[in-house]
């Protein structure tokens, strides 16, 4: 067994569904922002993709999300067009995305590792990421099996000065 630490986390989820389809909803901006964020923004060589493109290693992102202001920017690192993909996040972090064919479902599993050992990354990323990650793999779920997205996309929770470690549906 793997032993924990503040150092990286692992979140792992069956979902009914295809391989390939999982694989969009992550590398493509139609993908993504049909259960994850409000906007996403990928570069290649400076220029836009198209929406429907599947991402490649250099490309660069910039995602927006419902209710947060801020916005993330990194780097895909590694993209296979079929199961794998890693991207910078959090400043210094690399997230793996891995799709797995199993015998009832696919199984997807989330990596953020390199997490610096300060105490505000292990209060605002490994804490905080841990438990974004946890909601956006169950609202992918819930998207693709039942076409639900449980994220709150019509009340503004900005107002809210903790909204993002309170409401379990940012």
């Amino acid at each position: 067994m793997k032993k924990l630490s503040w150092e990286a986390f692992t979140k792992r989820i069956h979902i009914k569904t295809s391989v390939e389809k999982l694989y969009w909803c992550w590398a493509t901006k139609e993908g993504i922002t049909s259960w994850f964020l409000k906007d996403a923004e990928f570069l290649r060589n400076g220029a836009p993709i198209n929406k429907s493109e599947f991402i490649q290693p250099e490309d660069t992102y910039t995602w927006f999300w419902h209710n947060w202001d801020g916005q993330e920017e990194g780097v895909i690192l590694e993209a296979n067009g079929k199961d794998f993909i890693k991207f910078s996040f959090a400043g210094s972090c690399d997230v793996t995305i891995t799709i797995e064919q199993k015998e009832q479902a696919v199984l997807l599993s989330l990596t953020q590792a390199k997490i610096p050992q300060d105490e505000k990354s292990k209060l605002e990323i490994f804490y905080g990421c841990s438990n974004g990650w946890t909601f956006w793999l169950a609202n992918l779920k819930s998207y693709i099996e039942h076409g639900i997205l449980l994220n709150e996309t019509e009340i503004d929770l900005r107002p809210f000065g903790l909204a993002g470690y309170e409401f379990v549906n940012m």
